[in-house]
């Protein structure tokens, strides 16, 4: 049985997203190495393991080099530790999330490689100088190419012969238990309603000004905001008696803030980090069956717009809520059919199926199938030619020569 050895910039303990999800549940099939950027320790380094879910591992490297990530200063380090992960002679298939992390494939010798692009993170906050130019070998190099969402997968067709769109899903067993409103979450239970919430990691996609024209327009209603704050300056955040921040929830008790909430809010700025985004969010809304006010996110309008009322900009946003607020029987009545239509027709388990039914049938990659693991780890060199020769192109052309692969969706995420 072939073990998954997975790169990642997320730490699997941060908020539990489409890794944790896909990943538990390629578990059943698969023995799962989750490899975390490392850690500064001044001492000898290490790796330290632990098993957050069956069959998955937690590898957390500890180094005495403060460079962040998967830094070019880390690797040298990395590299033994990396070849030591998977027995000598053990099939591996290695997945990416993070393209910085590929000069250590040489210490795997894979033979399977899949890249799951679940964010354009060349478009967020500081990204890694050969962020770019490492994409761009990791998608000469990889087997098989999943896209996050429609948007990504319109970015990335033409510059891979396999790739496949795989929108974010839902556990809608999890989510349906807020549809018990009786559910009852301790930090908002003294908390006024309306509440109109968001949950999800505060960083460059938030856009604190609307939240606070928001609070600022209607000082009646509550703001629930739940999630860590991450790259983003404390003192844009808005504070205002009807604002309340409850910090990372875990995923479990998310069905509790929801069952609690009048109107769920994705108040999303526009920018260069959001082009691309398919918040997992907006389905877990949908599972709870409540109204669901956002702003214009592409992946959000086209398939959902007759769902989700979309707002762009304070005043429009504050009607939309408004009229949320004020929703009819009827009316309600129409948005959850409409919901539960959406939400019955994908789900993870259905998405990780499907991913491995294509990582089942994809050719060996007879490049480094022909060479047998040794053990022994390999020099980086070799991946950062490969990078240096994807660099010479601009990596945000797209390849006109590399047939057009058709996306393999869910019908429900279509449209």
């Amino acid at each position: 049985m072939p073990t998954i050895v997975v790169f990642s910039h997320l730490r699997w303990d941060f908020v539990f997203q489409r890794p944790q999800h896909l990943l538990s549940r390629l578990a059943q099939h698969y023995p799962v190495l989750f490899v975390e950027e490392p850690e500064y320790d001044a001492g000898a380094p290490f790796m330290q393991r632990s098993q957050p879910a069956p069959n998955i591992t937690v590898c957390r490297a500890h180094t005495p080099i403060h460079a962040p990530g998967f830094h070019d200063e880390q690797l040298r380090l990395l590299q033994p530790m990396i070849a030591e992960l998977a027995p000598p002679g053990e099939e591996v298939i290695a997945w990416f999330y993070t393209p910085m992390a590929l000069p250590l494939l040489q210490a795997l010798q894979p033979a399977l490689v899949v890249y799951d692009c679940m964010d354009e993170l060349a478009s967020f906050k500081n990204p890694p100088k050969q962020l770019l130019q490492r994409e761009s070998a990791l998608l000469n190099i990889a087997d098989l190419v999943f896209a996050g969402g429609p948007s990504l997968y319109e970015a990335k067709k033409h510059r891979h012969p396999s790739v496949h769109c795989f929108p974010s899903s839902v556990d809608v067993d999890h989510f349906r238990q807020a549809l018990d409103r009786g559910r009852s979450h301790p930090q908002q239970e003294g908390i006024p309603h309306p509440r109109l919430g968001f949950y999800g990691v505060l960083d460059e996609r938030f856009d604190p000004e609307l939240v606070d024209a928001v609070a600022a327009a209607r000082p009646e209603w509550q703001i629930v905001l739940a999630g860590p704050i991450v790259k983003i300056d404390q003192e844009r955040l808005p504070r205002r008696p009807n604002i309340h921040y409850l910090g990372q929830q875990p995923y479990e008790a998310l069905p509790d803030l929801l069952a609690g909430w009048d109107v769920c809010l994705m108040p999303f700025a526009i920018n260069e980090a959001t082009k691309f985004i398919s918040p997992t969010k907006v389905l877990e809304y949908m599972a709870a069956q409540l109204p669901i006010v956002g702003t214009p996110i592409a992946d959000v309008v086209k398939p959902y717009g007759h769902v989700v009322k979309i707002a762009d900009g304070p005043e429009q946003f504050v009607a939309a809520c408004d009229a949320a607020l004020a929703m009819t029987p009827d009316e309600r009545q129409r948005m959850v059919e409409a919901m539960r239509t959406i939400v019955a027709a994908t789900s993870w388990n259905n998405t990780a199926t499907r991913m491995r039914e294509l990582m089942d049938a994809a050719p060996p990659h007879q490049e480094r199938r022909a060479s047998p693991r040794t053990g022994d780890a390999a020099p980086a060199i070799a991946i950062d030619a490969v990078a240096q020769r994807a660099g010479k192109v601009n990596p945000l052309r797209t390849n006109e020569a590399v047939a057009d692969k058709p996306a393999t969706q869910r019908p429900a995420r279509l449209g």
